[in-house]
């Protein structure tokens, strides 16, 4: 159960405001314009004519809900063990965490991308179906994950290819994540996910049409709602990394698939030398990938 000051209800989203929605059939440079501003004041934005059929999106849905509707003791026989450094397969969080607080979430975590880093022995088996649409929706991603950061990098005024290349360029790695918040019986109390800030440099989420996905803008909780067949985009770096949470429903099952796309773990990441000047200095050290996640996970500073 959450401390009070913690609990949505007594941190209630503001009604009536609208994040930012971008269609990718916008001419070039008034999308470069409107993903700017959206990353920079939101951090966050829904992306739509994005390419990626509804069907596809579909049938992901289907082969997550397919695989959470097993028997729990199929899902175990791909337990994780994030205490081993196993982080892929199947967890829970409807347990105590380290602050003793429970998150109302069950996941399956795995690589997709790139080909040389993925286990495909920890894809579910069930249903058949899941490789091969998990496999075409990473190959669609991947073009929409090139075209937002080439529109991202000519917002920041640098050449098209920067930023893809400053994330690992054709290693860059796309990790899906499917979250099942299940029926919560008081919802008003708990959380599926407590706030947050991803650690990739772009987050790529499709949700179905139970609403939780709450974002923090201007000191409140802005509900984002459901818009069919829209990639929800989430940034990071000089674009704000926005504070997210997700809340509970008492009677439906909500779901979403969130794609995570970092550089590699030997990547080095920090501030772009080309935006760095004296009224601009670094805020940050650069450092490996792997040693900003370390410092991610233990709450050290960067």
């Amino acid at each position: 159960m959450r401390t009070a000051h913690e609990r949505p209800e007594n941190t209630k989203p503001l009604e009536g405001v609208s994040v930012p929605v971008i269609s990718l059939s916008e001419s070039h440079d008034i999308l470069v314009k409107e993903i700017y501003n959206a990353c920079s004041e939101w951090g966050f934005f829904l992306l739509k004519d994005h390419g990626i059929s509804p069907g596809l999106i579909e049938k992901l849905w289907k082969v997550g809900i397919e695989f959470f509707n097993q028997p729990q003791e199929e899902k175990e026989k791909y337990a994780n063990d994030p205490s081993t450094g196993k982080f892929e397969g199947y967890g829970t969080k409807m347990t105590k965490n380290l602050d003793e607080k429970v998150e109302w979430v069950d996941y399956f975590f795995h690589l997709m991308s790139p080909p040389s880093k993925v286990n495909h022995q920890i894809w579910p088996q069930t249903p058949s179906s899941y490789r091969e649409v998990t496999e075409e929706y990473n190959k669609e991603l991947l073009k929409v994950t090139e075209t937002v950061l080439e529109l991202l990098s000519e917002g920041l005024g640098l050449e098209g290819k920067v930023l893809k290349s400053r994330v690992g360029g054709d290693e860059i790695e796309l990790e899906m994540k499917i979250n099942m918040y299940p029926p919560c019986p008081q919802p008003e109390l708990a959380l599926g996910v407590e706030p947050h800030t991803d650690m990739s440099a772009l987050t790529f989420l499709v949700p179905n049409d139970v609403p939780g996905l709450q974002v923090w803008k201007d000191d409140y909780w802005i509900a984002v709602d459901y818009l069919p067949n829209a990639l929800f985009v989430l940034s990071n770096g000089k674009y704000k990394s926005v504070l997210h949470r997700s809340t509970v429903n008492k009677e439906r099952t909500r779901m979403s698939w969130a794609v995570f796309c970092a550089p590699p773990h030997n990547a080095m990441i920090g501030p772009l030398p080309e935006l760095l000047d004296e009224k601009n200095p670094a805020k940050y050290s650069t450092k490996t990938f792997a040693e900003f996640r370390h410092r991610k996970f233990n709450k050290l500073p960067q």
